[in-house]
């Protein structure tokens, strides 16, 4: 046996073959488009699509997030750093937060994300209302892809 005989095969997804949908209860232009999980894990891959002045609910981190823009800004209320177009984020695990964009962007923000574990969302009082895990993600994502026509798409990792 030579050495590439041992050797995974790369995966490769087209955008097309993970499409973005509109994400539920967000002004229009918001959309995610998952493009890995590993259930096993608790890993979830995901871009997203932000209009000018979206806030994402307050959340907690049960494990950590890694972050890179490829275009506008965003920033998270607590903190007065600006991601821009280019740059990067560690988020560790335990990090509280809420994402919000600028009313002032121009076009959308578009962000992608590897997270690990949930996002505990909260309550003004920072109570858990709801837990993002990457079940729970790849369940959702499924179901809008059916509700605005597209095919169950291929999401690498997906049982």
């Amino acid at each position: 046996m030579t050495a590439t005989e041992a050797v995974p095969a790369a995966i490769l997804r087209d955008e097309a073959e993970c499409p973005f949908v509109p994400l539920p209860d967000m002004p229009e232009g918001a959309a995610m488009q998952l493009v890995q999980v590993d259930l096993d894990e608790g890993l979830w891959i995901l871009r997203n699509r932000f209009p000018a002045g979206v806030t994402v609910p307050t959340h907690k981190h049960t494990g950590s997030v890694y972050a890179f823009t490829l275009s506008g800004s965003w920033k998270y209320l607590e903190y007065p750093e600006v991601n821009t177009a280019g740059s990067y984020l560690y988020e560790p695990a335990g990090s509280v937060h809420t994402l919000t964009v600028p009313e002032t962007n121009d076009g959308l923000t578009e962000v992608w994300f590897a997270i690990h574990g949930c996002n505990l969302i909260l309550d003004d009082e920072g109570n858990v209302t709801e837990v993002w895990d990457a079940q729970f993600i790849l369940d959702g994502y499924y179901m809008l892809c059916e509700l605005h026509g597209f095919d169950r798409p291929n999401v690498i990792g997906a049982p």
